[in-house]
């Protein structure tokens, strides 16, 4: 292409593998990010890099295993000031800003806090939105009841539901950017649809948690489920709607996908497991991507994949490289998408603290452990993981094992006092024994 490609890279928070209708989801249509998997490719076996929110970004943000930072020891980063994205440290904004790139970060940051970290400092050249893991949708307090709303480094109060509003500043941001006719790097990464279960007209649950856990194991349902992820979906739309009215909708890559599996009230079929877990409905993640100019419409892709991938492949797409001394883990995707290469076997590993977790996936094979029980699965027949293969396969278990560990002892190893979040009986019913 003669002309670099617009960027946008929309992020959702918790949603599972079958929370959009192409992959499924029965009770509601979620029309605009499948208009995204028509016009370009929708992929069947796209994994989150952890089991949680702030790791995933790093790997995101840095295309790296987030297990080389200490950041990405937190699962997730929870009250830890001194701990966050090191400003040096290139990025995905800093590479794209460095080759000729607008960039912005309108929504979710969840990789360190101000004054040391924060999103101007790592390579975005404008940020609106959240700088912790959640906030309510209608008073913008976070978790700790302070307000979390930001437009730059400057605290800004703004009535609205979160989601629309995120949805409204990206909207003027592709118009910003179109008329100034540059290209940009546009992460829209709403928090929807993470706790506190509230969606339109739920002020008053708002209010009732005001103060309070914004978990609230006593709230949400179904309906409130769909309805965030419906009004998610509806802002999506109007920025799909705000690039085709600019005309730059042709040379635009649009990437749709989620920080990690769902969690209490996500379908993550045909996979068992949920967000904090190391099982496939943990990790599994829907991912849609077009870019009419450069790929063809209407692919369904079983390419394995992993969030630190796209790093380097849209890289490629934007005619630059990532930095010599921060080489990428995650694979360049750009000549598989496009036809020039087969498609590939990928092998890549996991780790997460609580419950002693392991994994890692090779070929249709993955390796899982779960405190001191083991485990061999064939993912592509067994996707619910159920027949343990590891005595029938025990060649093949014992060389996994093998690789996983040599494979940690290049990774920072785990530390007594880094946080990790987890599910127990008491939280979920179906966890019972955890």
């Amino acid at each position: 292409m003669a002309d670099k490609p617009n960027i946008v890279l929309i992020l959702a928070d918790d949603l599972g593998f079958a929370d959009i209708s192409c992959n499924g989801r029965r009770e509601y249509a979620t029309p605009n990010i499948d208009r995204i998997a028509e016009r370009g490719v929708r992929f069947t076996q796209a994994y989150a890099n952890s089991a949680v929110c702030s790791a995933t970004r790093l790997a995101l943000i840095t295309g790296r295993y987030q297990y080389r930072l200490p950041l990405g020891l937190e699962e997730p980063l929870a009250g830890k000031n001194h701990i966050g994205l090191p400003p040096e440290h290139p990025t995905l904004p800093s590479l794209l800003r460095e080759a000729g790139y607008a960039t912005a970060l309108i929504g979710k940051w969840h990789l360190g806090v101000l004054p040391s970290f924060g999103p101007l400092k790592s390579g975005y050249d404008r940020f609106w939105g959240i700088r912790s893991g959640a906030i309510d949708y209608f008073t913008h307090l976070n978790s700790r009841g302070a307000p979390d709303l930001w437009d730059g480094d400057v605290p800004v109060e703004r009535n609205g539901y979160l989601t629309d509003l995120l949805g409204d500043r990206a909207v003027e941001t592709v118009n910003e950017h179109a008329a100034a006719k540059k290209p940009f790097f546009l992460s829209l990464h709403f928090n929807a649809p993470h706790w506190p279960w509230v969606a339109h007209g739920d002020e008053g649950e708002s209010e009732r948690l005001r103060g309070g856990n914004l978990r609230h194991y006593d709230g949400g349902t179904m309906r409130t489920y769909a309805r965030m992820v419906q009004a998610m979906d509806t802002q999506i739309g109007r920025v799909l709607q705000a690039l085709d009215v600019n005309g730059i909708a042709d040379n635009t890559i649009v990437i749709f996908t989620s920080d990690n599996g769902g969690e209490r009230f996500s379908d993550t079929w045909p996979f068992s497991g949920v967000k904090t877990e190391l099982l496939e409905g943990g990790l599994r993640v829907p991912a849609v991507m077009c870019w009419p100019a450069g790929l063809k419409a209407g692919i369904v892709s079983d390419q394995v994949m992993a969030t630190m991938d796209w790093l380097p492949t849209l890289l490629h797409a934007a005619g630059t490289a990532p930095a010599a001394d921060y080489p990428p883990d995650g694979t360049d995707l750009m000549p598989i998408l496009t036809g020039a290469a087969a498609g590939a076997e990928r092998t890549l590993f996991w780790r997460y603290k609580a419950n002693e977790q392991a994994a890692m996936r090779d070929g249709p094979y993955k390796y899982l452990k779960l405190r001191n029980n083991t485990f061999l699965f064939d993912v592509v027949q067994d996707p619910r993981e159920r027949a343990n293969l590891k005595t029938r396969l025990p060649q093949v278990y014992a060389d996994m094992v093998a690789r996983w560990e040599a494979w940690a002892a290049t990774m920072l190893p785990v530390i007594p006092d880094s946080f990790a979040e987890v599910f127990t009986a008491a939280d979920l019913a179906d966890h019972i024994g955890s």
